[in-house]
């Protein structure tokens, strides 16, 4: 993958341990995704608030990296594609006892009826 544009910062830790925005907000999230030029950690497209999507469009930052334990891939909005990439700066994921869907305590019962396919 090509870091063209600046689209890949390795230096830059990410923004935190869940979706920036549903962390300020309330919400949750179901899987999430790092901004490979700036950090920021997102909720993923199946996620109610789509997070990191919305991140692209607002900054125009086309590449994200998986922040889920285990998967480093990345995904270029541009292309549409799925290719592998430079390691980022740690940690490479949320932390491994964060259950899925998160926070636990704002996910409701009902969450699978909610989310994106």
């Amino acid at each position: 993958m090509s870091d063209s544009e600046n689209a890949i910062d390795t230096s830059v830790p990410p923004s935190g341990p869940g979706c920036r925005e549903c962390l300020a907000g309330g919400g949750w999230w179901v899987h999430l995704r790092r901004c490979a030029a700036c950090g920021h950690v997102g909720c993923c497209d199946s996620s109610p608030a789509r997070h990191a999507g919305h991140h692209f469009e607002e900054t125009g930052h086309p590449i994200i990296q998986s922040f889920e334990p285990g998967e480093m891939w990345f995904y270029d909005f541009r292309s549409g594609r799925t290719e592998s990439g430079p390691e980022l700066t740690p940690p490479t994921s949320r932390p491994e006892d964060q259950p899925v869907p998160a926070p636990a305590d704002r996910v409701p019962a009902d969450w699978r009826a909610r989310i994106h396919r």
